[in-house]
C-alpha cells in the first residue's frame, strides 16, 4: 500500500508491477499521456498505485490530484477523456508512459496539449527569453 502523510490509499494494483515501481517520497510516480498514434506529448499527471491500477483495468487515465488530494479521471468533468491504448514503465521503473486516444483538449486551459502556451526553443533556433514570452524572468 502506498500512502501520502495523513491519506492512507490502499491499492489492487498486481504486487509484482507495484514491487518494480520507483516512487518519490510522496508515493507518487509521473506519468506522461501521449496521443498514441502522433507521438504528440498530451500532459503530466501523477499516480500512486491504485491509480495506476485504476488506470490498467477501466481503460480509462485515472491520476492523483496533489491540490485537492483525490483521485480524477480525465474528462469526468471536462469531458475530454483519455482512452488508454497501452501503458508502460520506463528503463528506470519511475515514469509511467500512457498512449491514449485524447478526446478534445489534454490541458486544464483549453488547449490541445499542456505544452502549447510556454515554448521556449522550436526547431533549434534561439531559445526565447522571458521579455520574447511576456513571462517576468525570475532573475531581472
Amino acid at each position: 500500500m502506498t500512502s501520502t502523510p495523513g491519506t492512507p490509499r490502499p491499492s489492487s494494483l498486481d504486487p509484482e508491477i507495484a514491487a518494480r515501481l520507483k516512487r518519490g517520497a510522496d508515493g507518487l510516480v509521473p506519468a506522461i499521456a501521449q496521443q498514441y498514434d502522433t507521438g504528440e506529448v498530451l500532459m503530466l499527471g501523477w499516480m500512486d498505485e491504485e491509480a495506476l491500477h485504476r488506470t490498467l483495468t477501466t481503460g480509462r487515465c485515472t491520476y492523483w490530484s496533489r491540490s485537492r488530494r483525490e483521485y480524477w479521471v480525465k474528462g469526468d468533468t471536462s469531458g475530454h477523456f483519455q482512452r488508454v491504448k497501452s501503458v508502460a514503465l520506463d528503463c528506470d521503473a519511475d515514469t509511467v508512459l500512457v498512449k491514449v486516444d485524447q478526446v478534445g483538449a489534454a490541458c486544464h486551459t483549453g488547449d490541445r496539449t499542456c505544452f502549447d502556451a510556454d515554448v521556449l526553443l522550436e526547431d533549434g533556433g534561439t531559445a526565447r527569453t522571458a521579455a520574447d514570452s511576456g513571462t517576468p524572468a525570475a532573475d531581472q
